[in-house]
């Protein structure tokens, strides 16, 4: 298992077919590892359960290959069939007590939140890490809350006693404004899939988080 949660490291990368330019869930991968990325989530909204599961399957090898720590979103049954390092849920999902009993006590849980109650509650139940967000208005989920701003982040670096990353709208030439409300660690989605070069873009996003 490859335990890396968002304050060990910088972007949280996500998979997106629909921002991706035509790349598969591999190749777009193989770029973001390549590019030293150490955290990458499997979001697919719109993949049938059985090309998710050897979609994950492939994607966990690759992560265990770069040492990198491999996440799928939402779907609970599919990360403990292909024996992901952890799974990210959202407000509507199964509480983290159940999925607590369900992934045992070594896999990761991760939780979206979008204001203090949420992120003191995650911290209750044993989240692991919380996202933050959306922190800009986004076009890669549907049914999204309203953006959250600022306010909200730099309550949870003030106040949030676990790992968190920033998400929703992120891109390079935001995401220094977010760097400097105390976060250290970005998820980014379209910025990344849909570049024309994802490693460039990646070293790009590094560069602009370095000089904030």
């Amino acid at each position: 298992m490859v335990r890396i949660l968002p304050d060990e490291t910088d972007i949280y990368a996500l998979t997106d077919s629909k921002f991706a330019r035509g790349r598969s869930v591999e190749e777009q991968a193989r770029a973001l590892l390549g590019a030293g990325v150490k955290i990458l989530q499997y979001r697919e909204k719109h993949a049938k359960a059985g090309v998710m599961l050897e979609e994950c399957r492939l994607l966990a090898r690759l992560c265990r290959e770069a040492g990198a720590c491999f996440i799928v979103n939402d779907h609970i049954d599919i990360a403990l069939l292909v024996d992901a390092d952890g799974v990210h849920i959202g407000q509507d999902d199964l509480p983290i007590s159940e999925v607590r009993r369900l992934v045992g006590p070594e896999k990761i849980i991760g939780l979206s939140t979008h204001n203090p109650a949420q992120c003191e509650a995650a911290v209750r139940d044993g989240a692991d890490y919380i996202g933050v967000g959306p922190i800009f208005a986004t076009q890669t989920k549907e049914d999204v809350c309203a953006p959250v701003g600022f306010d909200y982040l730099e309550w949870v670096a003030q106040n949030c006693p676990i790992p968190f990353v920033a998400i929703g709208g992120i891109k390079e030439h935001n995401v220094g404004e977010v760097v400097k409300r105390g976060c250290t660690c970005c998820a980014l989605v379209s910025e990344l899939v849909g570049a024309d070069d994802i490693a460039a873009k990646v070293a790009s996003v590094r560069e602009a988080m370095k000089k904030a």
